[in-house]
């Protein structure tokens, strides 16, 4: 058998190009795009693009000539299943792309075989991938970096029962298999530390970031303000009804009263534009609310340097996790008002970044005082900055070096 010349890692992802809509793209992208400069070589297994609901090219001239992606089968069970918008309910767990784990694993072993990777990666949020992960690890006996990025199964979510049961069960086995569990925030990591405290060495912290390139060009673009007048609040990406529910924000606008004419609130591709749009119009703001349809990756960001600041919305029952978008939004330069619980880690990678207009979004006067702040502050408020120095440390290509060092020492 002849000597391979190269580390290789299979890497096992839902989330990977043209797969549009959700900022969770960017990790195994950019962490495949970016590996082979510390000398590892990335083989990507995904899903078929039937399986995804939206899908763009924007992205594909990102994927490197020559990278090996293989796509198994999947289908959606909501769309490809369903029978009067009806479909069974084992066909959707752990999750409604469960199918894809049968022809995946397939693969998975065909690519074991032929390229003989040294590690396996595989990352949630789509539980699916954990359970290709699992089994190709059983078979293969390679090493397992299980990348969690968020918590799995929490009290009260999920809040079906019957999938809450299947999270906790490939949680466990994930976390007995495999030889490394990333997390990308430090209280996620602290409590699975707790949680599995024979695992506690095994787990560790990836953090999340940007990607310089992208931004390549959009820095030097004039930025003319997005409404001529109003300062223009954005915030890009969905809007989770409970996660990032905005009711208490709609109303923190009313209290402001006349005050509020003074700002628009820009949601772009949140997702749930009714519900947007009618708790804006319950507290009587409507006319103060722009929603938005998603657009291509590059464009989100020119529109994100254009902003006067951007907004970040983190419910209470998501302080151990950080949306991967205030990467980007720190890398844009802008101001950033925090609508999130001051002790998650959240508003902590904010203070990091010198930035402290932060508010509870279940707390509507509180954000109303963070926006009359943000009014009233003038040229100083709007000139606002994240830290250099803390914005440089949060690039993709360095979370890749951490990945990298882990694999180097798993392949060992």
């Amino acid at each position: 058998m002849g000597i391979k010349a190269v580390k290789r890692v299979l890497m096992v992802a839902y989330h990977f190009p043209p797969l549009a809509g959700s900022s969770g793209v960017q990790r195994c992208l950019r962490f495949a795009q970016y590996l082979p400069d510390f000398g590892w070589e990335p083989i990507v297994l995904t899903a078929h693009e039937r399986a995804y609901e939206r899908v763009s090219n924007d992205l594909n001239a990102q994927i490197a000539q020559g990278m090996l992606v293989r796509r198994a089968q999947a289908f959606d069970a909501a769309r490809h299943f369903a029978i009067a918008g009806r479909y069974p309910a084992a066909l959707a767990c752990p999750d409604r792309w469960a199918s894809w784990k049968f022809d995946a694993v397939r693969q998975g072993m065909a690519l074991i075989r032929s390229h003989r990777p040294d590690v396996l990666w595989s990352t949630f949020p789509i539980a699916t991938a954990h359970t290709i992960g699992a089994e190709l690890q059983r078979r293969s006996g390679l090493p397992w970096v299980a990348d969690f990025r968020d918590p799995m199964a929490q009290d009260g979510y999920p809040a079906d029962a019957r999938i809450w049961r299947a999270y906790d069960a490939i949680e466990r086995r994930t976390i007995a298999g495999a030889a490394a569990c990333t997390f990308t925030s430090p209280s996620a990591a602290r409590t699975y530390g707790a949680r599995y405290p024979e695992a506690a060495p095994r787990i560790g912290v990836i953090e999340n970031g940007y990607d310089e390139e992208s931004f390549a060009g959009l820095l030097a673009d004039g930025h003319a303000p997005l409404n001529p007048g109003p300062l223009t609040l954005l915030h890009s990406g969905i809007v989770y009804p409970s996660e990032r529910d905005p009711t208490q924000l709609f109303a923190a606008l009313r209290l402001l009263g006349p005050a509020a004419q003074q700002l628009r609130l820009r949601f772009r591709g949140a997702a749930h534009d009714d519900l947007v749009r009618r708790l804006a119009d319950e507290q009587g703001v409507g006319a103060l609310v722009e929603t938005l349809p998603p657009i291509a990756y590059n464009e989100a960001l020119r529109e994100m340097l254009r902003a006067d600041a951007l907004l970040v919305l983190q419910a209470s029952n998501c302080n151990e996790q950080i949306p991967a978008k205030l990467y980007e939004y720190l890398r844009c330069g802008r101001p950033i008002l925090g609508l999130c619980d001051p002790v998650g880690d959240t508003a902590a990678t904010l203070r990091q970044a010198g930035l402290r207009d932060i508010a509870p979004l279940d707390d509507a006067a509180q954000i109303a005082t963070v926006f009359q702040r943000f009014i009233d502050g003038g040229a100083s408020a709007r000139n606002a900055r994240p830290d250099p120095a803390t914005v440089a440390a949060a690039s993709r290509r360095g979370r890749t070096a951490a990945l990298a060092s882990l694999l180097d020492r798993l392949a060992r």
